[in-house]
């Protein structure tokens, strides 16, 4: 695992080497310069996750260092050093991003624990910035066809009102993601959005999941004053949507979104009355085939940066093939092909020969996977990497749920995801 990287800006030499020193034993990776003027151009041409930055500097001073790294976008955690400090100086240093303040001469015990607290905000704020792209790429609807622009005004449109929504399409097609779409778009969006996949429930269990048990509450309770999304509606036991009608016709307050098959000739009056004011239709991949490029670069740069991954381009040969594919998954096969293709094609471009057969490729088989990857080790983490993430996504983030489907417990899962 990469350590954390550490710059120091300080003009002695002593405080440097001494900095260096106890700084490293803690594990982290340092380096140091002694003008305001070098650690800015250091910190421009690589990154560091803190900066301890002495306010007084020949040349340009410590503040004004500060100042030209967050002009150049230099998001470092920045702690402050000072042998002369002042409430003037500090209350500069804050309005320009500095995450502290320490002064001279320099108490270890001190510096070490902002240091290490410096670190903690910075993972915080990295994992704050990952869960809020993650849920911005859970409500997009992509695609630049008419098709995509369709359903994209569409649900824009439905998010407007509390109307309840149908989604109907294929498997793959992207219907949670509508409905994910429509509820942060809606005035319910503060609220949770619950999911329940109906297409999994039998008569009895499929109650108490609904309805709640003894002092267990429902999913139903669980989503009042927000949303609960009712995958496969359509499949939902006769008797179930016969009780779920009644209970909606109590005008409780939550919002209905619910997905279906194309022709959803499994949905019953008067659930069909209750679920079905709105329909949005999707359009299957083989139908919008001028998106599968846009929609190849989108995965491939979203997956390298889930994975930690150098981002792979898609041969032109390549890319005809996967647009000629029929794809009966649909976008979320094409994912999962190309999230394969990321893991264990060679080099940084995929080319035909990467393909599975049934695409016009190689089909890579033991032989590919060995070249893959120079130890058993590394081919063996890749693939632990893939099958736990897709556990989860396919558990719809359930972490516990996704261990339990592939045999692990969940503090074993959520090691193998770290």
């Amino acid at each position: 695992m990469a350590r954390d990287r550490v710059l120091v800006v300080d003009d002695e030499p002593g405080v440097r080497a001494m900095l260096s020193a106890i700084l490293g034993d803690e594990g982290y990776d340092v380096l140091s310069v002694p003008s305001g003027e070098d650690g800015v151009a250091l910190a421009s041409e690589r990154p560091f996750d803190a900066i301890l930055l002495d306010v007084w500097l020949p040349g340009i001073d410590g503040l004004e260092a500060l100042r030209r790294m967050r002009e150049k976008g230099i998001d470092a955690e920045v702690v402050m050093i000072s042998g002369h400090g002042t409430i003037d100086t500090a209350v500069k240093a804050t309005k320009l991003g500095a995450f502290d303040f320490v002064e001279k001469p320099l108490a270890l015990e001190k510096t070490l624990l902002v240091v290490r607290n410096a670190m903690r905000q910075r993972r915080l704020l990295r994992r704050n910035r990952a869960l809020l792209e993650q849920l911005a790429r859970d409500v997009e609807i992509l695609g630049t066809s008419a098709g995509a622009q369709r359903v994209r005004h569409e649900a824009e449109a439905a998010a407007g009102s509390d109307a309840s929504v149908l989604v109907c399409g294929e498997r793959g097609t992207g219907r949670e993601t509508i409905a994910r779409a429509i509820h942060a778009g809606g005035r319910r969006a503060d609220e949770a959005l619950v999911h329940v996949p109906c297409g999994a429930l039998d008569e009895t269990t499929g109650g108490e999941i609904l309805f709640g048990a003894a002092k267990r509450p429902g999913r139903l309770a669980l989503a009042e004053r927000g949303s609960i999304f009712l995958e496969e509606v359509d499949r939902l036991p006769d008797a179930l949507q016969s009780r779920l009608a009644a209970w909606l016709s109590l005008q409780a307050d939550l919002r209905v979104l619910a997905s279906a098959s194309p022709d959803p000739a499994g949905l019953h009056p008067p659930l069909r009355d209750r679920v079905d004011v709105v329909r949005i239709r999707t359009v299957p991949l083989r139908e919008r085939r001028e998106d599968i490029a846009f929609l190849a670069a989108r995965f491939l740069r979203d997956l390298a940066r889930e994975y930690g991954r150098e981002e792979k381009t898609v041969a032109p040969e390549a890319l005809a093939a996967l647009t000629r594919h029929a794809w009966p998954g649909n976008v979320r096969e094409l994912r999962n092909t190309l999230e394969r293709l990321l893991l264990l094609a060679p080099g940084p471009v995929i080319g035909l020969a990467d393909l599975p057969s049934e695409l016009g490729g190689a089909s890579p088989e033991a032989e590919d996977l060995y070249a893959s990857f120079p130890t058993l080790s590394l081919g063996v983490e890749a693939f632990e990497r893939y099958f736990a993430a897709r556990a989860v996504r396919e558990a719809h983030g359930d972490l516990d749920a996704a261990a339990r489907r592939i045999g692990l417990t969940p503090k074993e899962l959520r090691s193998k995801l770290r």
